[in-house]
């Protein structure tokens, strides 16, 4: 081995070793979990689908810890969690936006105190368009302007085609086939919300149920665009650069540019829970929740697309458990 190639090699190493060691110095700041002597009974899961993964993969390593927990799981949508947590059906309400305050009023007219909010992952919302398209990226009043006809957010012209927003050659001509989430979807009310400038969707919009189902259909329509969470991408798709207005770099949907705030549909992932002010947790949701907050909890969270809570943020979030 030369001297160049041995230099380079060791630079090599070099990085790898600080890599190790900031993975492995990241980790062991994660609050660790200590499984309790024992534990049985049904948690059950009414809410988001965009967290229903997220959730069973959860649930499939805590009942390798306590083998006489159930856990049972309805992916909905988020506006199914408040009301079935309100009405007991479930204990645990996982949701892809925070409840708002007409769900938080008639959770508390039932049982006199707020419900506990828990933060428990970081989520891109991310805008895909189909793997062939051949477009850079879209500023946010252009993805206003493709989805909604209102035009809030300042974009001038109404877009329908791709060549408006950059295409060029073949695509110059093709319309937009538009996909999103149904009205019962978190997804569906925090894009209107922060994509849209709280304006309307355009009739032509294609509702879909599921987040599978809205990547699917960009993945084998070319002409297509549609948005779902990051944790969803998949070979076929691109995951569109978005620049919070015309003239700014387009930025990738990668967890440094979430936690930074550069990328501009960031969002917390919540479970929602029934927790009496000055009163523990029942053993189960407490438990269930340590683990979700844990190193081992947030590693679940990484390998399922999203993106790890710091530990900053964990130990804030455990404090609400106490």
């Amino acid at each position: 081995m030369n001297q160049n190639s041995m230099a380079t090699t060791l630079g090599r190493l070099m990085i790898s070793l600080v890599a190790f060691s900031t993975a492995v110095r990241a980790e062991t700041e994660l609050p660790r979990y200590v499984p309790a002597t024992d534990l049985a009974g049904i948690i059950t899961s009414v809410g988001s689908d965009t967290m229903v993964y997220l959730v069973s993969f959860w649930a499939v390593e805590f009942k390798k810890l306590y083998p006489r927990v159930q856990v049972r799981i309805t992916q909905a949508g988020s506006a199914t969690a408040p009301p079935a947590l309100a009405s007991g059906e479930s204990n645990i309400g996982p949701m892809s936006r925070p409840m708002n305050d007409k769900e938080i009023a008639e959770f508390e007219k039932r049982h006199g105190h707020k419900p506990t909010e828990i933060r428990v992952a970081l989520d891109t919302l991310a805008v895909y368009a189909n793997q062939k398209n051949p477009i850079a990226g879209l500023t946010m009043a252009q993805v206003d302007a493709v989805f909604s006809d209102e035009r809030r957010c300042g974009e001038k012209t109404d877009v329908q085609r791709w060549g408006q927003v950059g295409a060029v050659s073949e695509w110059t001509e093709r319309y937009i086939d538009l996909y999103g989430r149904n009205l019962i979807s978190g997804t569906y009310a925090f894009f209107r919300e922060h994509a849209l400038c709280k304006g309307s969707f355009r009739k032509t919009l294609q509702m879909k149920p599921t987040s599978v189902e809205v990547v699917s259909a960009v993945m084998t329509k070319p002409n297509a665009i549609g948005y779902s969470g990051i944790g969803y991408l998949r070979p076929g798709v691109r995951a569109l650069p978005l620049a919070a207005r015309a003239g700014e770099p387009f930025v990738e949907a990668t967890p440094e540019n979430a936690r930074n705030g550069r990328y501009p549909l960031t969002r917390f992932l919540y479970l929602y829970v029934n927790k009496t002010p000055g009163t523990p947790l029942p053993a189960l949701e407490r438990e269930f929740l340590h683990f979700v907050l844990s190193g081992t909890g947030q590693s679940i969270v990484d390998n399922d697309g999203f993106i790890p809570l710091v530990a900053e943020q964990l130990r804030a979030e455990l404090a609400k458990l106490d």
